[in-house]
């Protein structure tokens, strides 16, 4: 991990510097734990109060922020961001060795680029195409006809069945599986035929997915993962699911089949979105919220209840039981006062 000055750091992300330019930074840290040769952040104003005990060698702050705080500052419209960007910077994604461990099994008809790393015991098969710099972690099997871009790196144990495309700088963390059978049904009688899964699964460019996440095939068309989607761990993806680009959905999120998500949407920890539905783009979904209807209009949806004293939680679903009773005495009575007019 390099040394960077302040200046150059402002150079290199265009921020704006107050203080000494010449001062070295190593490394990065949160704002309560940050030490001498740190960098530190603060996005939300709200904890603005924790500046006079920082102790890093400079804070990047909001631009326009009105702080008494004496220190090195950097200055940037969105200190999230650029923070993320510093921290790239000395925690760099490692490179690839472009090594081929001798215990990895790859097919004679599997073609990798330039500069590729196969870790131990991976499997790649026939027809297998890998792009250059990329990196396949231990354990990792790639079926028969699967294509992964170049600058990709897939963690230990993950598993890409036959008919998957995969774009380039994809991350795929471990333990996920792309491609599996989707839950493609027939009742016949008493008793469920499998309909075969043929359709495949495209990833786009730039996406992430999360550990033990899962992306079924699709039925008969693909299932497609737009560029730019980040995927958090134990998502579950379902056949002929759409999500389109540049969307976040965060963890234990389930979305049925044939669901189409628009571009640039954000969807909450555990919420569950019905099959068949559309959801058009920019809208944000809160944390276990159910959808049963398309979403139309861009804008921030919720369902749920929230957590409530167990006992007030009892005599309110007592009066949710009520609620349809309830609202026919009350047009009963609408009815009645209409009358007496």
């Amino acid at each position: 991990m390099s040394s960077k000055t302040l200046g150059e750091i402002a150079a290199l992300f265009n921020l704006t510097l107050e203080g000494e330019p010449d001062c070295i930074v190593s490394g990065v840290a949160p704002l309560n734990r940050a030490k001498g040769g740190e960098l530190t952040f603060l996005s939300n104003r709200k904890f603005g109060k924790h500046l006079d005990s920082a102790r890093a060698s400079a804070v990047l702050l909001p631009s326009g922020i009105s702080t008494n705080y004496s220190g090195n500052r950097l200055y940037s419209d969105n200190p999230h961001a650029d923070f993320a960007r510093i921290t790239a910077l000395f925690h760099p994604s490692p490179k690839s060795t472009g090594k081929v461990h001798p215990t990895a099994s790859v097919h004679s008809t599997a073609q990798l680029g330039v500069n590729v790393e196969v870790g131990a015991n991976c499997y790649l098969g026939k027809g297998v195409s890998v792009g250059a710099d990329s990196i396949i972690g231990t354990n990792t099997v790639l079926e028969d006809g699967v294509t992964l871009g170049t600058g990709c790196r897939l963690y230990a144990g993950t598993v890409v069945y036959n008919r998957v495309r995969i774009g380039d700088r994809v991350i795929v963390h471990s333990g996920a599986v792309i491609g599996a059978d989707g839950f493609g049904l027939a009742k016949d009688g008493e008793t469920w035929l499998k309909v075969p899964q043929v359709g495949g699964v495209v990833i786009g460019d730039d996406v992430e997915i999360g550990a033990n996440t899962t992306i079924d095939r699709g039925a008969m068309d693909d299932t497609v993962v737009g560029s730019g989607v980040k995927l958090d761990n134990q998502i579950q993806i379902a056949h002929n699911v759409v999500v389109g680009a540049n969307t976040a959905i965060a963890a234990c999120v389930g979305i049925a089949g044939s669901a189409i998500i628009g571009e640039r949407c954000t969807i909450g920890g555990a919420a569950v979105i019905l099959g068949h539905l559309e959801v058009t783009d920019d809208v944000h979904i809160t944390a276990m919220s159910l959808v049963t209807k398309s979403i139309k209009d861009p804008g921030t949806y919720s369902s749920g209840t929230p957590l409530q004293d167990n006992a007030l939680w009892h005599r309110n679903f007592v009066r949710f039981k009520q609620l349809d009773e309830m609202a026919k005495k009350i047009a009963r009575l609408e009815r009645t006062l209409d009358s007496t007019k």
